[in-house]
C-alpha cells in the first residue's frame, strides 16, 4: 500500500512540474520560429550584399541610434502588421552592419573557416538551448533578472573596451556574451513555452538579437584564436 501511494505521489509531482505547452503557446512558438527564420534570412541577404559591395560600417554611434530607434518602433507597433514591417527593417539594418564585419574576417587567410565555424556554433547552441527549454520541467523565468543585469554590464564593458582600445577586455566581453546569449535563448524559449511571452514579434526580436550577438561574439573569439 505504501509503495503504491509513493508511486502515485511521484506521478503527481511529475505531472505538476512537467512543461505543458498549450495551444496558445504552441501558436506563439510556431509563429516566432517562422518569423525568426524569415528575418535571419533577410539579415543574411543584407549582410551578404554589404560584404559583396564593400559597403562601409556605419560606425558605433549610428549603429546604436539605428538599432534603438528601430527597436522602439517595433515595440510600439508590436500588436499590428506594421510591427512586422519594422522588425524586418531592424533585422535588415543589423544585417547591413554585420556585412563589413564578415568582409573583414573573409580577408583573413582562414576567414571562410572562421565565419562558417561561427555560424555552425551559433546554430548548434540555438538548437541545443531551444530543445532543452522545450523539454525542461523547470521554470527558468528566474534567469530574467540575472541575464538583464549581465547584458547591461557586459554591454557597458564592451563600449569601454572599444573606446579605450583594450583588446583583452573586448575578448573577455565576447566570451561573457556567448554565455549570456545562450542563456537568453534558453530563457526566451522557456518563457514562450510557459505562456509568459504571448507576442511573437517581441519574441522574435529577443531571439534574433541573441543570435546576432552570439554569432558576432563567436566571430571575435575565433578570429582572435586564429591569429595565434
Amino acid at each position: 500500500m505504501n509503495q503504491r501511494y509513493d508511486n502515485l505521489r511521484t506521478a503527481a509531482m511529475r505531472a505538476e512540474t512537467a512543461t505543458v505547452v498549450d495551444s496558445g503557446a504552441r501558436r506563439v512558438l510556431r509563429n516566432t520560429y517562422w518569423l525568426l527564420s524569415l528575418t535571419v534570412g533577410f539579415a543574411a541577404i543584407a549582410a551578404g550584399t554589404a560584404a559583396t559591395l564593400g559597403l562601409p560600417h556605419p560606425g558605433i554611434l549610428l549603429t546604436l541610434v539605428g538599432f534603438y530607434g528601430l527597436l522602439f518602433l517595433v515595440t510600439k507597433y508590436r500588436n499590428s502588421t506594421a510591427g512586422i514591417g519594422w522588425l524586418f527593417a531592424l533585422t535588415g539594418f543589423m544585417g547591413y552592419t554585420l556585412g563589413p564585419i564578415i568582409a573583414n574576417y573573409l580577408h583573413m587567410a582562414n576567414g571562410t573557416q572562421i565565419v562558417m565555424t561561427a555560424f555552425g556554433g551559433t546554430a548548434a547552441i540555438f538548437l541545443a538551448m531551444s530543445a532543452y527549454a522545450m523539454v525542461s520541467k523547470r521554470d527558468l523565468t528566474f534567469l530574467g533578472g540575472f541575464l538583464a543585469v549581465g547584458v547591461l554590464v557586459a554591454f557597458l564593458a564592451g563600449l569601454a573596451a572599444l573606446l579605450f582600445n583594450i583588446p583583452a577586455m573586448s575578448l573577455a566581453v565576447s566570451a561573457v556574451f556567448v554565455l549570456l546569449m545562450s542563456g537568453m535563448i534558453l530563457y526566451e524559449t522557456n518563457n514562450i513555452v510557459r505562456g509568459g511571452e504571448t507576442n511573437y514579434v517581441m519574441a522574435t526580436v529577443s531571439l534574433f538579437v541573441s543570435l546576432f550577438n552570439l554569432f558576432t561574439s563567436l566571430l571575435h573569439l575565433l578570429g582572435f584564436a586564429s591569429r595565434d
